[in-house]
């Protein structure tokens, strides 16, 4: 899926984009979402089976002047821009390391995993694929009840997104969702084990991944507030931050504190400290 991913992400920022966001007249007759490709083509001085080409994968090594002009034609983020550039240095990296980037590590350091233990809040380590790679035992005590582990290798996105228990454990599971799959997105960084991930989630689970994965999310947020509902102590309002490991993994250790005086009672009985 690395494979036309640079087009794929120029129309896909292509069609989010409204006309009228581009300064441009909605028009009538709009048979598809965003904008035409002749009216980015115009906006951004570039011929319309140039761009063709690009969306199509046909042409992967667009001059600077052209990929400047294009993000500002579409008016791209900070991170949309940085992923852009990320996209070009993939297509080119072949030429430069062709056995491509080894897959990611299956393991934490023990350093890590001693961190974790010292650790009486839920926390755990994941990889680029959302796999739980290592937790302590507050969030074994958190997750195991809810089917978060289950399996040989529990990954927290195939949890979300196919196991139907997960809409009832997720308030607001829509939100959990887009988060994930915009973490997915934004962690490949050329590991073609994400996009086997990617690609089986979208043979599974059909359009609730689908759409997300075609959209092309990015940002996704390092901190924040997730709600859970717990069988055995109710509803949970975990305050959670995500720190990146320093290492070639791209591993990130995510702790979560109690948001309210409720969901810290709640921990609390789970731990049997009540």
């Amino acid at each position: 899926m690395i494979d036309g991913e640079l087009g794929a992400f120029l129309r896909s920022r292509r069609e989010a984009l409204a006309p009228a966001d581009a300064g441009l007249p909605d028009g009538p007759r709009r048979r598809t979402p965003g904008l035409r490709r002749s009216e980015l083509a115009t906006l951004a001085q570039v011929s319309v089976e140039y761009l063709t080409r690009l969306e199509q994968g046909r042409d992967t090594r667009p001059s600077a002047q052209v990929l400047g002009a294009l993000a500002d034609a579409l008016r791209l983020t900070v991170a949309d821009r940085a992923h852009l550039q990320e996209l070009v240095a993939q297509t080119h990296g072949p030429q430069l390391c062709p056995g491509g980037r080894p897959p990611s590590a299956r393991t934490v350091r023990p350093t890590v995993q001693a961190l974790l233990d010292t650790l009486t809040t839920p926390a755990y380590v994941l990889d680029p694929r959302a796999d739980l790679l290592a937790w302590n035992d507050a969030f074994d005590r958190l997750a195991r009840p809810l089917g978060m582990l289950d399996g040989e290798r529990p990954n927290l996105l195939w949890y979300a997104l196919a196991d139907e228990r997960a809409r009832d454990v997720y308030p607001d599971w829509d939100d959990v969702v887009d988060q994930g799959v915009a973490d997915l997105h934004e962690h490949r960084r050329g590991d073609p084990s994400t996009d086997v991930l990617a690609e089986r989630l979208a043979r599974t689970v059909g359009e609730p991944f689908a759409a997300r994965w075609r959209r092309r999310p990015l940002a996704g947020v390092r901190s924040g507030v997730r709600a859970v509902q717990h069988p055995r102590v109710g509803l949970l309002r975990l305050a959670f931050e995500t720190l990146t490991l320093p290492d070639a993994d791209h591993q990130r250790l995510v702790v979560h504190l109690p948001a309210d005086a409720a969901t810290a009672v709640g921990l609390d009985r789970l731990a049997g400290r009540e």
